[in-house]
């Protein structure tokens, strides 16, 4: 009763089973707590968390091509890093508005630009990216990225402007979106397009 119990197949077995299902389950404790923690630093971080359905545009600065590449419309100019070019392309000239598909990029001078985010991004500038860019014959360099803390060329917060856009039209301005006018002329506006040094 109280000696060893003699070397068997059933203790051998019992040897070779329950290893197996301790690691059956440090496996299944160990899935749950990255999905959960991977999902509590995608909250913390604000960022979308990346799956095989998920579209998003998180850029670098090679991304950002002359503008004068890109198709214009009115007085700025529209591209789309994920395919999405007519669809884009729709939006910027309806006039009734609409949502700019992900990975939009608009830009009205070659030094700022907004780029449309996944959903969640940043709901307050309805997931729209802003940049702060220096550009040279030799690319793209990104200053700043983000939301109320980039500004403009005059000084002023990029999604503070853009906030007064009309609802419909999807936090982008234009000459009749509801924007307070930009202090510049059209005249400057276009020297600064045409000026973009970057390669072709």
């Amino acid at each position: 009763m109280g000696g060893r119990p003699p070397v068997g197949a059933r203790p051998a077995r019992r040897r070779s089973i329950w290893p197996a299902g301790m690691w059956a389950g440090a496996l299944a404790v160990t899935a749950m707590l990255f999905v959960a923690c991977g999902s509590h630093a995608t909250k913390a971080s604000g960022s979308i968390a990346a799956s095989s359905s998920a579209e998003d545009a998180n850029l670098v600065a090679g991304d950002f091509p002359n503008i004068n590449t890109m198709t214009p419309v009115g007085d700025h100019f529209v591209t789309n890093v994920r395919g999405h070019l007519d669809e884009a392309l729709a939006v910027a000239r309806s006039p009734q508005g609409g949502l700019y598909p992900v990975g939009t990029i608009i830009q009205l001078v070659p030094q700022e630009a907004m780029v449309k985010r996944a959903p969640g991004f940043s709901p307050s500038t309805k997931d729209w990216e802003f940049f702060s860019l220096d550009v040279s014959p030799t690319g793209t360099k990104i200053l700043s990225r983000g939301g109320a803390e980039v500004l403009n060329r005059f000084g002023g917060s990029c999604s503070g402007c853009h906030g007064a856009a009309q609802p419909a039209f999807d936090f982008v301005c234009g000459q009749d979106h509801g924007c307070a006018p930009l202090p510049i002329g059209a005249d400057v506006i276009k020297a600064l397009q045409v000026a973009d040094p970057r390669p072709r």
